[in-house]
C-alpha cells in the first residue's frame, strides 16, 4: 500500500559543486593495475614516408602504440601551430592556394601542415610551447584515464618522481624539474595528458652516459625522455576534480494529508480492523520512510530517517531529501 504526492517544479533544487580526490602510486605494478591503467608513451620523430605496421616500433605498458603515431597525434593535438615561437608568439600559420579542380571550380586548399588545426590549452596565460622537431627526436607521454582525473586534473598537483629528481607543474600548464626549476614539458589538465619535450635534463653525476639500475649518470635528452616512460622505480600522484550535482527534493506534509498510518502492526488479526487506538482523536503517526518514485510509480530511491517523525496534525511538515548524482 502507498501513498503518493506530486513535486513542484519548486520542490526540486539541482546545485552543483566541485569535489576534488587525491591519488598516489608507486611503482610501474600501481600505475598498471587494472583498476588504474596509467600508461606511458615514447613518440619518435621517425621521417621515413611510409608506415610498415609489421616493422614501425611500438610502445605503451597498458596499451601498445606506434611511436611514430604518438609524436604526430601530439605534435598536432598540442604543438602544431607553435613551431616557432617557444612561447607561441610567432605562430605558423598556414599559406592558403587558390586554384580549380578538373571541373573548373575554384577550392582552397593547405600549403603546409601548420595552423590547420584547433589545439588544447592548458591554460589560457602564455606559456612554454617547446617541441622536438629533428630527426629520430623522442618525447615522453604519460596519459591517465578519464574516469582518474574525471573532469581534469587540479593544477599545481601532478607530481612525478624518481631516484634521480622529480617534477611537478606549476599550475600554469609547465613541467619543472624540482633540481634545476627547468621546464621540461607540458601538462594538458582537462585530457590528463603529460609530456617531456624540453631540452632540459635532470640533475645526474656526469659520468658517461646511460642507466645503472635506476639511477641516471650524464644521461642525454633522449634517455631522460625514455627514463621517464619506462622506469619502473616511480611514482605518481594527482588530485582529480569532479562536478556532482546535488538533488534536493522538499517533500511538505500538510496538516490534513497522511493523517493515517500504514504501517501493517495496526491491524487486528486477519480481519482488517485497526486497533481501537488508531482511531482516536489523540492518534499521530509517524513517518520513517519516503520513497521516490517515477510517472510509472517505479520506486527509483528510498530515504529512511534516523528517527521516526510524527506528523503533526496543526502545522505543515517539510522533509528535506539530498541526493548526489554524477
Amino acid at each position: 500500500m502507498g501513498a503518493f504526492k506530486q513535486f513542484l517544479t519548486s520542490d526540486i533544487i539541482v546545485t552543483p559543486f566541485e569535489v576534488n580526490k587525491g591519488f598516489y602510486f608507486e611503482g610501474e605494478a600501481a600505475l598498471t593495475a587494472s583498476n588504474v591503467g596509467i600508461d606511458r608513451f615514447i613518440g619518435r620523430n621517425i621521417t621515413s614516408s611510409i608506415f610498415e605496421p609489421l616493422t614501425e616500433p611500438t610502445t605503451g605498458q597498458v596499451s601498445t602504440q606506434y611511436q611514430k603515431l604518438v609524436y604526430r597525434s601530439i605534435k598536432e593535438l598540442y604543438y602544431g601551430n607553435y613551431l616557432t615561437g617557444s612561447y607561441g608568439d610567432s605562430v605558423a600559420t598556414a599559406s592558403i592556394l587558390l586554384g580549380a579542380d578538373p571541373e573548373g571550380d575554384t577550392y582552397i586548399g593547405d600549403a603546409n601542415t601548420s595552423g590547420r588545426f584547433a589545439e588544447y590549452f592548458p591554460t589560457s596565460l602564455n606559456y612554454f610551447k617547446y617541441f622536438p622537431t629533428g630527426s629520430d627526436n623522442i618525447i615522453a607521454v604519460l596519459s591517465i584515464p578519464s574516469r582518474l582525473f574525471g573532469n581534469y586534473v587540479v593544477p599545481k598537483s601532478f607530481t612525478w618522481s624518481t631516484p634521480s629528481g622529480s617534477i611537478y607543474d606549476d599550475g600554469e600548464g609547465n613541467l619543472i624539474l624540482s633540481s634545476s626549476q627547468d621546464i621540461c614539458g607540458n601538462i594538458f589538465y582537462e585530457h590528463g595528458i603529460a609530456v617531456i619535450t624540453s631540452d632540459s635534463e635532470p640533475q645526474a653525476d656526469s659520468y658517461g652516459s646511460g642507466i645503472y639500475g635506476e639511477t641516471l649518470y650524464g644521461v642525454s635528452d633522449v634517455i631522460f625522455a625514455e627514463y621517464f616512460a619506462t622506469s619502473s622505480n616511480v611514482t605518481c600522484s594527482f588530485s582529480s576534480s569532479l562536478t556532482i550535482y546535488e538533488n534536493q527534493y522538499k517533500c511538505t506534509v500538510r496538516e490534513n494529508e497522511f493523517n493515517f498510518s500504514l504501517n501493517p502492526s495496526i491491524i487486528s488479526g486477519s480481519n482488517g480492523v485497526p486497533y481501537n487506538f488508531v482511531t482516536s482523536s489523540y492518534f499521530q503517526p509517524y513517518c520513517t520512510t519516503i520513497g521516490l518514485y517515477n510517472d510509472s510509480y517505479e520506486l527509483l530511491a528510498v530515504a529512511k530517517l534516523a528517527q521516526p517523525l510524527p506528523i503533526s496534525q496543526t502545522t505543515d511538515t517539510t522533509i528535506l531529501i539530498n541526493l548526489d548524482l554524477l
